[in-house]
């Protein structure tokens, strides 16, 4: 039984599949609060599916490309889980849930600023401009939660989840002096 979900982008979602089935499966749109919504929608998909916590095997969670926040909060909350369940957690990126359905795809994942996210079948993933751009985009979040889940079923369990960034974020470190320390 797999736990899957992704906060990459401005969307919570989440997959519960067991083999092939999928037994729940849920996705909210939202620009923010995905910090506080995650577990308790993970919580609602075990119990539509009629599990607990202590039934997974693994947990399956979306690495990105997408918003940084986003795909910490994911991150951090599959390791935190596989931490504390004891079970491994493996990263999916976007690329990999695309490539699942189109293997020979140029796989594209909406970037900022007029930009996309490209990767063609396991080759280097680059930021291209988004216009004029043939890449299959992600599918909808449930569906995107689902595939992470099967795709997190064929890997082999290895090193913990961690970011795919592509780009350097966009945030800059304060320009203010920091504060005095003091004894």
């Amino acid at each position: 039984m797999i736990l899957a979900f992704d906060t990459s982008a401005a969307h919570c979602a989440a997959a519960l599949l067991r083999g092939d089935e999928v037994l729940a499966a849920r996705a909210e749109e939202m620009g923010r609060g995905q910090a506080e919504r995650l577990m308790p929608l993970l919580e609602e998909v075990l119990a539509e599916g009629g599990a607990k916590w202590a039934d997974l095997d693994r947990i399956a969670v979306g690495i990105g490309p997408g918003n940084f926040t986003g795909i910490r909060i994911s991150v951090s909350t599959a390791r935190g889980l596989a931490l504390g369940l004891g079970k491994p957690a493996m990263g999916v990126s976007t690329f990999e849930a695309i490539h699942l359905e189109a293997p020979d795809a140029l796989a594209g994942v909406p970037a900022p600023r007029g930009q996309i996210y490209v990767q063609r079948h396991w080759s280097a993933p680059e930021l291209v401009a988004a216009e004029g751009s043939d890449a299959v985009r992600p599918p909808a979040p449930r569906e995107l939660a689902v595939r992470i889940a099967r795709a997190a079923a064929v890997k082999e369990p290895g090193r913990r989840p961690a970011p795919l960034y592509i780009r350097a974020a966009d945030a800059a470190p304060s320009r203010d002096a920091a504060p005095r320390l003091l004894d």
